[in-house]
């Protein structure tokens, strides 16, 4: 069993292509109006850099965080490939640091429920908050409980040419965690060599939630049902499944 998204990095753009539209939709929608006022950024968890290649493009100075040293050569290799620039840096949610505040921080496509213990959301949240400008934003968004009942369970099956997956899921209703094994088949000439990782996932309600960010510095928490976002792309995400947040840090 190896560390996530070890392997799975190099198949995550192909695999979940159906979460990309959405998420942009998400992100359009919420900051629509912040993003014109916007010089520098981070996308903290930022897998294999799309996000922050999309802010990149409409010029933000842009930092890109992830743990994982699969992601993060590969968001080194798609700004190269890219021609965008782009300061990609290795760090954990808890406890990341900057070279200098920002004005806007992202992390997307459910990375905050990926940190190991229910205690670490506060963690995560000083983090961000020592990472942002007064008055900066953090846009995320998180699976919900009913996510985890929905689409954390059973087995899915993806298949390329050259890798095949499974993915088996489950999850612990009353300790609000979800986790999914993941055996990846990857074609090596005329063999296949199987890879083995883990994801793990904790969650939080909204009441929860509000309550560490505004212990954590944020004066403003605001959540939308995600679900018109996926309607097209992933009927499975349906109402009270999964929530996008965008918080604000308090003004000096």
């Amino acid at each position: 069993m190896n560390r996530p998204y070890r392997w799975l990095a190099q198949y995550y753009d192909e695999l979940f292509a159906s979460f990309r539209g959405p998420m942009d939709a998400a992100r359009e929608r919420v900051l629509g109006a912040i993003l014109p006022g916007v010089e520098t950024a981070c996308d903290l968890a930022c897998g294999t850099g799309t996000t922050a290649l999309a802010l990149a493009r409409r010029g933000i100075d842009m930092y890109a965080v992830d743990l994982s040293p699969s992601m993060r050569r590969l968001a080194r290799e798609k700004a190269a490939r890219d021609r965008l620039p782009l300061h990609v840096l290795r760090g954990d949610m808890r406890s990341f640091r900057l070279p200098e505040a920002v004005d806007l921080i992202t992390c997307e496509f459910d990375a905050l429920n990926h940190v190991p213990r229910r205690a670490d959301l506060r963690r995560v949240a000083k983090a961000v908050a020592r990472a942002l400008r007064p008055g900066g934003h953090f846009f995320f968004d998180v699976n919900n409980s009913l996510g985890f009942e929905r689409y954390w369970t059973g087995t899915v099956w993806f298949e390329t040419p050259h890798v095949v997956v499974v993915m088996r899921s489950g999850h612990n209703r009353k300790a609000d965690r979800a986790w999914c094994d993941i055996d990846l088949f990857i074609r090596d000439g005329r063999c296949w060599r199987r890879r083995r990782e883990r994801v793990d996932e904790v969650c939080w309600d909204s009441g929860e939630m509000r309550r560490v960010f505004q212990e954590s510095g944020f004066e403003l928490l605001r959540g939308w049902d995600a679900a018109p976002f996926f309607k097209k792309d992933n009927p499975m995400i349906g109402l009270g499944c999964r929530t996008v947040y965008l918080a604000r840090k308090k003004a000096a």
